[in-house]
């Protein structure tokens, strides 16, 4: 089960990728058989190697002829049959292959087996080219070595020396340099395929990152929207059903139908953008109302708000748009929990660099609490365009709310002091 489930993902990651099909009907058979084809091969070699060699003159060896006529099959079929390890073990038929050379030089006829060729194109292929020619070095060497020691023992000629070891030259040069560039090419498209396969990936964690961050921008509006809206709503149908005078009780009633109405206009706005499947962008933030506004809306509450604004300067419409919300949200929250508040300020001051925002209410009844949603989502929108918020008590029943905003979101960010960060 667990071969089958990794099979069945390497299958999806490779229709991820769109890779195209290998080239040509027998490599994608044999592709498809390597077990079919590593015996073939070993077969090919015991038969290739054993016709030879097995042709001992008897008269010249002697018993040592005999010895080698009983040896030699059994050696030749041990060796090649490490051909069908050679994907998974590629040193082992190497080292087969360097001791079956060495063995052929006792043989009337010596000379190189197939099976040199092939182990070192499976080594350069299956494990590295660097190991590949460690082993041609290795083989050439011993046969070198063994052939010397015939020669001088007078069992070779000169002839016969220089056949064996050109042989072992031949076959392993070839293996090893047709695996050395087949092997390269193997592991330079795997690292490509691999590369590709990471892509993929980091674009799908990509787009769960966008994904997740466009809901919590979501959530910072809709809970901006609606909170506020209710908020205004609660306080005049509040102050509505208190006044006896029927005047300003329909002014009360009809302020709050107007600001239900702004709310459901937004909501509708932001809610249409997500249920359009066409639409080829992420949902443009909805444009908040003014502080001026805000604070009318408050008064018109009966809420005692005052504004105050010190300084002129061009913002970002990001900036502009967290400027809008914090002081949506502060009023929102004065109004929540202190009800009874006796005054309340808002002061807007802004400078070339900075537009700074303090919101006071006193009248906070009961022990302060962590910050929710809100101060949550305010705090986000203050870092999002490089700015600082903070919210605390300060003094008996008071509470202050302050921001400072660079005048541009692509400005140096800023501290709570309205320090520039560097």
């Amino acid at each position: 089960m667990p071969a089958t489930r990794r099979g069945t993902d390497t299958v999806r990651e490779d229709e991820g990728l769109r890779l195209p099909r290998p080239p040509g009907v027998f490599r994608r058979f044999w592709a498809r058989h390597p077990v079919l084809a590593d015996v073939l091969l070993t077969l090919l070699c015991i038969i290739l190697t054993i016709t030879p060699a097995a042709r001992i003159d008897d008269a010249d060896r002697g018993p040592v002829g005999l010895v080698l006529a009983a040896l030699l099959p059994l050696c030749v079929i041990a060796a090649c049959a490490t051909l069908l390890w050679r994907r998974r073990k590629p040193w082992l038929p190497a080292v087969a292959a360097i001791l079956l050379e060495a063995f052929l030089l006792f043989t009337a006829l010596p000379g190189s087996s197939p099976l040199l060729l092939i182990a070192g194109y499976s080594l350069a292929v299956y494990r590295s080219a660097r190991a590949a020619w460690t082993a041609f070095g290795i083989g050439v060497a011993t046969t070198a070595s063994g052939a010397g020691l015939l020669l001088w023992a007078g069992v070779f000629t000169l002839q016969e020396a220089v056949n064996a070891l050109l042989g072992t030259v031949v076959l392993g040069l070839i293996g090893t340099l047709i695996g050395a560039n087949v092997g390269n090419r193997k592991r330079y498209l795997d690292a490509v395929i691999d590369r590709s396969r990471q892509l993929l990936v980091e674009r799908d964690q990509q787009a769960q990152l966008a994904a997740a961050a466009e809901r919590a921008r979501i959530a910072r509006e809709m809970h901006d929207i609606v909170s506020h809206s209710l908020t205004v709503v609660v306080a005049l149908s509040e102050g509505a059903a208190a006044t006896p005078d029927r005047e300003q009780a329909r002014a009360a009633a009809t302020s709050a139908a107007d600001t239900a109405r702004s709310a459901l206009t937004q909501m509708r706005a932001m809610l249409g953008v997500l249920r359009d499947d066409d639409a080829p962008l992420l949902l443009a933030p909805v444009s908040p109302a003014s502080p001026q506004e805000t604070v009318a809306a408050a008064q018109r509450t009966g809420y005692p708000v005052t504004l105050a604004t010190a300084g002129q300067a061009e913002v970002s419409s990001d900036v502009a748009h967290a400027l809008g919300r914090i002081v949506q949200e502060g009023l929102t929250n004065a109004m929540r929990h202190a009800p009874t508040a006796t005054t309340a300020s808002v002061r807007l001051e802004y400078t070339p660099a900075t537009v700074r925002v303090e919101i006071v209410n006193d009248g906070v009844a009961g022990a302060p609490t962590e910050g929710g949603f809100g101060l949550r989502g305010l705090t986000e929108r203050a870092a999002h365009v490089r700015g600082a918020l903070e919210s605390r008590p300060d003094g008996e029943g008071r509470w202050t709310l302050r921001a400072v905003l660079p005048t541009s979101a692509e400005a140096p960010a800023v501290s709570p002091g309205g320090e520039e960060n560097t």
